[in-house]
Order: structure tokens, then sequence, then C-alpha cells
């Protein structure tokens, strides 16, 4: 799905900052899609756009209403839906990543309907996709990979497009996620698809290109989390990568949300990475470690930077305290 430009994010009655993540994402990526926010009474978020109605973001020639929160359990609130139809009354599309679905909620979908306005729920796809076939095709990829789900996957990729594009290589993002999708503007929630037809599906977004055009495809979970290592598996093959970089939270001591399960060691989880991308591109190979060292001071963060470079021989970065330069440099 493809979502039109520029936006108006939502933040509706977000808590806190957490709760408008999505919002926070986009306008920290794609600043220059993003006209302004819309807040509901008690909301205590703010992206630092500037405020606008509906009124005055139509005036703006907003296209799209890009609902910017990630609630618990991803609901659509009751409180929303008469802004959301609003939005439509005044020619908008509405965009969300929620597991409740724009499309399930009556007044929406027939309001879209009679308008002709499009109501996108980008977590799940709405189109059928091929079965993988393996076949090699034209350009190059870069995909994330990580330890474990939650890891900085998404701002990694992020971070490689933008380092990439800034030395001159045609490069593209290609989403796989939620959140994603909504900075991208378009893109596949891999973990919605059936797993039959995942390597396909990402054989779809990553199509052939020139010869020294990169797509950086954003990872999701990891072969060793016994929730989502199938969507990891789907994604190595799908990808073809010809390059992988392995994303690393510093203080974590057993996998997300399984406490019986402890985090791999890092080679372990490199060589089986690139054994299982070898599969459909033999010639698949490893540029570096990204770590998320958010919850260290800068001392200890460069001691674990340090020790995990030691230990793999490849280069080590965090990309929001040191940028990805380093891992680009082993690209290039």
């Amino acid at each position: 799905m493809k979502i039109k430009e520029p936006y108006l994010l939502f933040l509706g009655d977000s808590p806190d900052t957490l709760a408008a993540k999505v919002a926070y994402g986009i306008r920290h990526w794609r600043p220059d899609k993003c006209v302004g926010q819309l807040r509901l009474e008690g909301c205590r978020a703010d992206t630092g756009l500037p405020d606008l109605t509906l009124a005055q973001a139509t005036e703006a020639e907003v296209a799209t209403l890009v609902v910017g929160v990630a609630n618990r359990g991803g609901v659509i609130a009751d409180s929303w839906v008469a802004v959301l139809l609003e939005a439509l009354d005044s020619g908008m599309d509405i965009a969300a990543g929620l597991h409740d679905r724009l499309a399930d909620v009556p007044a929406l979908a027939e309001r879209a309907t009679q308008l002709g306005q499009r109501i996108l729920d980008v977590r799940h796809p709405r189109q059928t996709f091929p079965i993988g076939d393996g076949k090699p095709r034209s350009g190059h990829r870069l995909l994330t990979v990580g330890t474990d789900c939650s890891v900085g996957k998404m701002y990694t990729s992020l971070a490689f497009e933008e380092e990439m594009k800034g030395r001159g290589i045609p490069t593209d993002f290609r989403a796989t996620g939620q959140t994603g999708i909504l900075i991208a503007g378009e893109g596949v929630a891999i973990d919605a698809v059936v797993a039959d037809f995942i390597a396909g599906a990402t054989e779809w977004l990553t199509p052939a290109a020139d010869t020294d055009h990169w797509d950086v495809v954003e990872g999701q979970g990891s072969l060793f989390h016994p929730s989502y290592a199938g969507v990891s598996l789907g994604l190595l093959h799908g990808a073809q990568p010809d390059v992988l970089v392995m994303c690393h939270e510093s203080t974590r001591t057993h996998l997300r949300g399984l406490p019986g399960y402890k985090l791999p060691n890092i080679v372990e989880c490199i060589d089986a990475n690139l054994s299982a991308a070898r599969l459909t591109n033999p010639a698949a190979r490893i540029a570096g470690v990204a770590v998320n060292t958010s919850a260290l001071d800068d001392l200890e963060a460069t001691r674990i930077l340090e020790d995990i470079e030691s230990q793999t021989g490849l280069p080590t970065v965090d990309p929001v305290r040191q940028g990805v330069a380093r891992l680009v440099d082993e690209l290039v």
C-alpha cells in the first residue's frame, strides 16, 4: 500500500511519549512529510510539530491523517471516531498500524466508501503474494537481523539509508513492520503475511534493481526467538541479502518476553544467520554489529562496543551515539 503525502500526525489522547512512539518515529525520520500534529484534550505527548485543526490541515493540503498512537492492545478508542470521520469529510485518507482495523469500524468504513476516501490498515496486507522462488535478481540488498526482538533493527536500517543516501548511493528503505511502513509511506507488514508467502512477499518488496542500487530491508524478530523465528527466516530467504548487519541490545539477560531463554551468543547468532541467508545468496556476508546502548553511560557503552568488536572481529557501533558510517564503509 502507498500512503499519500503530506501527513497530519494524530496523537489522540496519548498519556506519554511512549504511547505516541509511532508519531515520534515518523517525525524523526520523515519530517518533510509532516505538516503538523492533532492532539485531543488530555494528550501529554508532543512531537514539536505545529498543532493544527482539521480545517487548518485541509488548508495545508494534508493528504493523510496518520494515527501515530501505539496504545496498549492496539485499539481504536471510541473518543477518536468523531475526529476520524471529520478527517474523511475533509478529504483526507486515514492510515493506522494498530491491531484493531479502521475498516472494522462501521461508521468509518461506510463514510470512506461514500466519499471515495481510503482507510489504510498498514498492519494488515490487502493483497496476495507469490510463493518465493529463490531466483537471483540484480541490485544489492542489506538486511538487519537481531539477537532478539526490539533491539533496533528499524532504527539501524533507517540510519543506513540516511548515511548511504548522504554518500550518493542509490538506496531505498524497505519497511516490513507497521511503524516502518508509516515512516516510509509503503511496505509490507511481514508478520501479517501467511507463512508460506513470507519469502515471496519479501522478494516482491525488494525487486530486481540497477547494479549500483541498494535496498535496506528492515528486519523482524530473531532466528533464536521461539515465537518469531519463522518471520526472521522468511526474510532471510526472500531478501537474498548480500550483506547482514547484526543488531543487539546491550543489557538484556533473556529473550524478550521469555525469561526461560537466555540471549544467544552473538558469534553463534551471526553464524546461524549467515548460514540461513546463504541458502538463497551463497555470497552473503556480514558488515558489522549495531548495538543499542541507550541504557548505559558513555564509558560503559564504549566498553561494551569494544568487547563485542573484540569477540566478533567486526566493526561495532551504536547507531544513535556514533552513526553507522563505519559499517557503510564495509559496503563500499
